[in-house]
């Protein structure tokens, strides 16, 4: 079995080896197995250790998800003019379609897969052992594609067994593949040691790229919320992996449910689905099934890198069984609540007991699920992620990982080795990731509960989707459908934009486009103009146009603003039961519009001839 902890300062290695033990293994299959000579092939320059050609390394991507993992190690080779890097897709998955795409995208050099079987290389990095790789020529590094190890795939290689440890792909009769088997905590080797010493002989332990990635990153959380548009709202984050027990599958309803059921302003809804079933569902069609979600404002993650920006941006984490929770434990000790049912109902929708086909018992995830909350439908989600224990997902995550900040320095000391090169002398750190996009549709139509209590108003806002009751409809003109337009006791519209696309122009006055909505329609009690965050304009029927004036409200050191339509429902609802207060010279008087649980004040007053006269 190999050692728990390392036997020479920096890599971790398999079988007991220490790193000189570990060196000398990797040359003789060097020697003997890739058809390329350890030493004396003509290749290496003399006096400083640098090559006199050019090295190829290629990057052999089978799915986008390995090819994500992939493009996370390229800092190792940043700069380095000796080095050229390719990529290939490797054939016979389902998903192969959007990694080349990914590809692409990234304006990388590609060699098909029938030319890149005909050359040798001088390094091939992988992150998955699956496919025809014993085609390839050349020292082979594996790196995992996710975290943890603890999900099987049923179907295929080793019953109850993760694809990234089973021996039946990591050995080809009986030797193994790779010359270096690049895993994440030292439990991983040892748990392949236990199912095949030959292949543990080629594994070490150099720590997770992508948690590196994200524990950089963390410093930026800021800059991610405000590419979000989160504000003070607490950003929950649903995971859902593949396969037949992922979230989505499994509840397909849930992201709609939450998004209907939680007030607007105090929560945002975000979900990262796995490149996998984004592939095998397809982004249309995945975008047409979550569309009441992100009608509402929900924000679906991008794939590569976007995901691990909204994990740092996230408050809270609901998710099944995927890896994805323990990069969110790992980075930060939120709350996690558990959706998983182990691909088995109870009977009334919720969580079942024990572990599923998918789940490998006493895997880092199995642990993590074993000990946070499961949701609970039928309470508020506030009070579910108050049962989270602090220090949970940080306990179930040490099982998963180890070496932080350390990962890429000890991936490019081991390639250079497999390349034998002399590495940079330039540091190499990990990429932050880049902010998230934001969210691509915003919510136009809410439904509003409103408490009016002396000269403080409590205003909630729901979907519109929703089947609470509500006090009013709040439906933004000019955006929300007619049906919603027909239906708003409060129209708004927001003011606004560059200059006009032609030369030719008609537009209205604030007090002209009130009269104008609330004439054309009679069911609609009050109508508004947001003039800035700051400033609105509104006019009840029956009343004057009125000033409404939004203080920030004051968090932790931190200035927050709220949108103003959501102030405007709290007028609203002044108005219509305090009618006289629209009148000038009443008196209007500061209130308090609690909003998110973060008080406003607000001040309204009669609005000037120089405020109705305005352009929207």
């Amino acid at each position: 079995m190999p050692p728990t902890e390392p036997t020479a300062p920096g890599l971790i290695c398999g079988k007991g080896m220490s790193e000189g033990q570990y060196a000398t293994r990797i040359d003789q299959a060097r020697a003997t197995g890739d058809g390329r000579r350890a030493t004396g092939d003509g290749r290496r320059a003399t006096g400083d250790g640098r090559r006199a050609t050019m090295l190829t390394v290629l990057f052999a991507a089978r799915s986008a998800m390995a090819l994500h993992r992939l493009l996370d190690v390229l800092p190792v080779f940043a700069g380095d003019e000796r080095v050229s890097r390719v990529f290939t897709l490797v054939p016979g998955s389902d998903f192969g379609l959007d990694a080349l795409a990914d590809i692409e995208r990234a304006h990388a050099r590609t060699v098909p897969w029938d030319e890149a079987c005909r050359t040798t290389y001088d390094l091939i990095v992988t992150a998955s052992p699956k496919g025809p790789l014993h085609l390839l020529r050349g020292p082979r590094v594996l790196l995992p594609h996710g975290a943890g190890f603890s999900k099987s795939v049923q179907g295929e290689g080793s019953r109850g067994t993760a694809s990234g440890l089973d021996p039946d792909f990591l050995l080809r009769g009986g030797t193994a593949t790779t010359a270096l088997h690049a895993l994440a905590h030292p439990s991983q080797v040892a748990r392949l040691a236990a199912l095949s010493p030959r292949a543990a002989a080629r594994a070490a332990v150099v720590g997770d790229p992508t948690l590196d990635r994200i524990l950089t990153s963390l410093p930026r959380r800021d800059a991610y919320r405000g590419a979000l548009g989160s504000g003070a709202r607490k950003l929950i984050v649903l995971s859902s992996t593949w396969g037949p027990e992922s979230l989505l599958e499994r509840r397909p309803s849930l992201p709609a449910e939450l998004a209907a059921g939680l007030p607007q302003d105090a929560y945002q809804l975000a979900l990262l689905v796995h490149p996998n079933q984004r592939s095998r569902t397809g982004d249309f069609d995945l975008a047409e099934q979550l569309a009441p979600a992100l009608d509402a404002g929900m924000v679906l993650a991008g794939p590569y890198e976007h995901w691990a920006a909204v994990l740092v941006a996230g408050d809270a984490l609901i998710t099944d069984h995927g890896s994805t929770a323990l990069y969110f434990a790992a980075a930060k000790d939120r709350p996690i609540l558990s959706a998983y049912d182990g691909g088995k109902s109870n009977g009334n929708g919720g969580s079942g007991s024990g572990s599923g086909g998918e789940l490998i018992p006493d895997s880092p995830m199995a642990q993590l699920l074993s000990r946070v909350p499961r949701l609970d439908h039928g309470a508020a989600v506030e009070e579910q992620l108050a049962r989270y224990r602090p220090g949970t997902g940080r306990t179930a995550a040490t099982s998963a990982f180890t070496g932080q900040g350390q990962v890429l320095e000890r991936l490019r000391r081991e390639f250079y080795r497999l390349l034998d090169l002399a590495p940079p002398v330039a540091p190499v750190a990990p990429r932050p990731l880049p902010p998230p996009a934001p969210a691509a549709r915003v919510p136009v139509a809410f439904a509003v509960r409103v408490q009016v209590d002396g000269a403080q108003t409590l205003v909630e806002r729901f979907s519109a989707r929703t089947d609470l009751a509500a006090h009013h409809l709040a439906a933004e003109h000019g955006a929300a459908g007619e049906r919603h337009l027909q239906s708003a006791g409060l129209l708004y519209r927001r003011t606004g934009g560059g200059p006009p696309a032609s030369p030719y122009s008609a537009v209205w006055t604030v007090a002209g486009w009130v009269a104008h909505v609330l004439d054309a329609y009679p069911g609609c009690g009050t109508a508004a103009v947001i003039l800035s965050p700051e400033n609105c304009l509104v006019q009840a029927r029956h009343g004057t146009l009125t000033s409404v004036r939004i203080d920030a409200a004051r968090q932790d050191g931190r200035v927050v603003r709220t949108d103003p339509a959501a102030v405007l429902s709290a007028v609203h609802a002044q108005l219509r039961t305090r009618p006289g207060r629209g009148a000038p010279g009443a008196g209007l008087a500061m209130s308090t519009c609690v909003i998110g649980g973060l008080p406003y004040r607000v001040r309204l007053s009669p609005a000037t001839p120089e405020d109705a006269a305005r352009t929207v």
